[in-house]
């Protein structure tokens, strides 16, 4: 398991209703279908990821996540993950809170394109940050909007978000007093379990 799917993991609670927008190859619900008997659904658009959900056993629909979750009914789940794909959306800002209608609570990991090495990045070579975290050139990455931790903190105030947790750690998922100190400058992945206020 990816590790910053390891940290998220612990803010489900055993047996509730689980959605995983942009599940991948189901390997986290697979998990907390195992570990912590959830009921989940995973949504996937990249056909091998699906293929791969469907032989581990782990339902899921292909659906494009840009076109909204209107087959949800209101508080559908108890809680709904988008981990690292927020910043590949054409409007994230609608996303979730859409996430927010169909479930009570919401986790959400993205990279934090504030912190010092895509600034010291860009201020020397003035170019977009290509990494091994995201080893993408700007023209050829699926990521479509930059955020920041300061960004998401303000999408989250002007929507009437509550943030319940904020953690952001390094590229190696490690987090430190520094980076609670200084999240915008230190983190590198931003990891928010959020509701509604």
């Amino acid at each position: 398991m990816r590790p910053d799917l390891e940290i998220i993991q612990k803010w489900i609670q055993p047996g509730r209703r689980v959605l995983d927008l942009g599940c991948g190859d189901g390997s986290l619900l697979h998990y907390l279908n195992t570990s912590k008997s959830v009921t989940s659904i995973g949504l996937e658009i990249d056909e091998g990821n699906i293929e791969r959900c469907i032989a581990n056993g782990i339902n899921v629909i292909e659906q494009n996540m840009d076109e909204g979750l209107s087959n949800f009914q209101p508080d559908s789940f108890d809680t709904v993950l988008l981990a690292q794909t927020l910043q590949a959306l054409s409007k994230p800002h609608i996303l979730i809170n859409e996430m927010l209608r169909v479930g009570k609570y919401g986790i959400v990991t993205f990279p934090n394109f504030g912190n010092w090495k895509s600034r010291l990045y860009l201020a020397l070579r003035g170019r977009m940050p290509v990494s091994k975290f995201m080893p993408n050139e700007w023209y050829d990455t699926p990521n479509i909007h930059f955020c920041t931790v300061t960004d998401f903190d303000a999408l989250c105030r002007e929507n009437n978000i509550k943030i319940l947790t904020r953690t952001v750690v390094d590229s190696q998922h490690q987090g430190n007093w520094a980076m609670r100190a200084w999240p915008n400058f230190l983190g590198e992945i931003a990891i928010y379990h959020i509701t509604r206020d």
